[in-house]
C-alpha cells in the first residue's frame, strides 16, 4: 500500500491568525463589491457622496489589517492556505491602488 503524501497547500487557513487575514480580506472584498453594485449598477448612491470618503478609508484599514495577519501567519505558524495567499495579493494590490491612483485620475 502507497502513502499518500500530505499537500502543502490547503483551502482554508488552520491557525486562528490565518482565518483572521482569510476573514478580513472576505469583508474587505464585500464591502468593495456592495460599494460598486451600490454606485454602478443600483445607481442609488455616487462616489462624490460622502459615505465613500467613510468607507474607502476603512475598507483599506482592514485590508491592511488582513495583509498584516496573512504575513505573520505565514512566517509564525508556516501556514499555506490558498485564501492567506489571497489576502496578501489582494493587501499588495490595494496598496498599489493606493499609491498609483493619483497618476491616472484626469481631472
Amino acid at each position: 500500500m502507497e502513502k499518500e503524501i500530505p499537500s502543502q497547500s490547503q483551502e482554508k487557513p488552520k491557525p486562528r491568525l490565518g482565518q483572521w487575514s482569510a476573514g478580513l480580506n472576505v469583508l474587505f472584498l464585500i464591502i468593495i463589491a456592495a460599494s460598486l453594485a451600490l454606485v454602478l449598477a443600483f445607481k442609488k448612491l455616487s462616489f462624490d457622496n460622502r459615505w465613500w470618503d467613510i468607507t474607502v478609508p476603512i475598507a483599506f484599514l482592514i485590508e491592511m489589517v488582513a495583509f498584516v495577519t496573512g504575513i505573520l501567519a505565514i512566517r509564525k505558524n508556516k501556514e499555506h492556505s490558498f485564501l492567506v495567499y489571497l489576502s496578501i495579493f489582494t493587501g499588495i494590490a490595494t496598496i498599489l491602488f493606493v499609491l498609483l491612483h493619483s497618476l491616472f485620475i484626469g481631472d
